[in-house]
């Protein structure tokens, strides 16, 4: 290796005044070389990303250190964003948006990746329209897939409002040691008599929600109930509405007084089984509540049950096409909903997303009339087969003609 003070030494016996010249250029281009590496390497290297985490609680404290004793430095809410300034075993130390400072468990915060999935499951289903509307029962998670370990994030507070789009239906888990003692109970309730023979697969269903602040991801249909007036779900027959719709309103001046707005709504309702998770349909029964101006009352006035139906419903203003009197071409409540088909053989929902696809549907238009509903259809339509849940019953004949005459 060069010894730099000998060579300097000897350019300088040589030549005094060009050495101290070389001496200065010699650090010039030292310097250079120096300021172009540590240069190039900054250039080379991208500036870390400032990482961030999310509170999943609902409320939660930072503490001054992570110990049995500890002392709170700041309140956190639910999907409040945190700079994270180190990373211990379970815990973060962060920094609130005010500058506070502390500790918060890995448990009750998201990653930012977490939080850009959320993001973008929002995104992905901002223009759906609601099949439904419902009321949060109790404080719920949003989930990020369904089922109950996937990820989840924002928090819905007791009554919070939330608008269905799309349904799943998965296995219910059965973990611990209440899982045997479950699996007995469904296959004596099954009256299975053999004992190798598999018990049914309890399900359990999930919606796909967003909230007033668009904040999107799945929920447990347990803990949610469909937004629907006392008036009709005391005539659900010990079955549950899931979506109930006005479809117009009639003015009734001696309304009783539990109506306490004189324009009394007409609603189209869909029912399915009290117990029905893991079924694959949306609802088995249509029906449409009609207001009786002489009783003073919700009537039904139409039905149709014992069907394999299909979410969403839709409901318009039109009028009649086929219909050539004054009444079909005044515009009125029109619905339409789907039912399966008989030839379109089982439905199965998908293992692994827990999402129904049906084969063929049959649509099916109605138009309200007044009080009376009746089908849209061209003229000469023949009713296809419909799937039914469970087996029609056959009417009986009447004896008419061919039965014996009495002496």
């Amino acid at each position: 290796m060069l010894n730099l003070s000998v060579f300097f030494s000897h350019a300088r016996r040589r030549c005094p005044v060009r050495a101290g010249k070389t001496r200065v250029l010699f650090a010039l281009v030292i310097c250079l070389a120096v300021s172009f590496f540590l240069g190039g390497c900054s250039h080379l290297r991208s500036k870390p990303s400032v990482p961030y985490v999310y509170v999943t609680a609902k409320q939660t404290f930072l503490r001054d250190r992570v110990a049995a004793v500890s002392n709170r430095t700041a309140t956190v809410q639910n999907g409040e964003r945190l700079e994270v300034l180190e990373h211990g075993r379970r815990y973060y130390r962060v920094k609130t948006p005010t500058g506070e400072q502390g500790w918060i468990s890995e448990k009750a915060v998201a990653t930012q990746d977490v939080y850009d999935a959320f993001e973008a499951l929002g995104q992905a289903h901002r223009k759906d329209s609601a099949v439904a509307s419902a009321v949060v029962r109790n404080e719920v998670n949003l989930h990020l897939k369904p089922g109950r370990e996937t990820e989840t994030f924002y928090q819905l507070p007791e009554n919070d409002k939330v608008q269905l789009m799309a349904r799943a239906t998965l296995p219910k888990p059965l973990t611990g040691a209440s899982a045997p003692a479950k699996v007995a109970v469904a296959a004596k309730s099954a009256g299975a008599s053999d004992s190798s023979a598999a018990p049914p697969i309890a399900m359990e269903d999930w919606w796909l929600a967003r909230d007033a602040q668009g904040h999107t991801g799945w929920l447990l249909s347990r803990m949610i109930d469909v937004d629907a007036p006392e008036t009709l779900t005391q005539f659900a027959e010990d079955q549950r509405i899931i979506g109930a719709y006005v479809l117009t309103h009639v003015y009734d001046a001696d309304a009783p007084d539990n109506q306490p707005d004189k324009n009394i709504p007409i609603y189209l309702t869909v029912i399915t089984p009290l117990r029905s998770a893991g079924q694959p349909y949306d609802f088995n029964e249509v029906r449409v509540f009609t207001w009786s101006l002489k009783m003073h009352r919700y009537e039904t006035g139409f039905r149709d049950k014992n069907i394999e139906g299909y979410l969403p419903v839709k409901i318009v203003m039109a009028k009649d096409p086929y219909g050539k009197s004054a009444l079909a071409q005044t515009p009125l409540p029109t619905f339409t909903y789907r039912v399966l088909a008989a030839d379109a053989g089982p439905v199965v929902p998908d293992p692994v997303t827990g999402m129904i696809t049906p084969g063929r549907t049959i649509e099916k238009t109605f138009r309200l009339e007044g009080n009376l509903v009746r089908r849209i259809a061209p003229p000469g339509t023949k009713d296809d087969l419909e799937a039914h849940p469970a087996p029609e019953e056959k009417k009986p004949k009447s004896a008419g003609k061919t039965g014996k005459k009495r002496r």
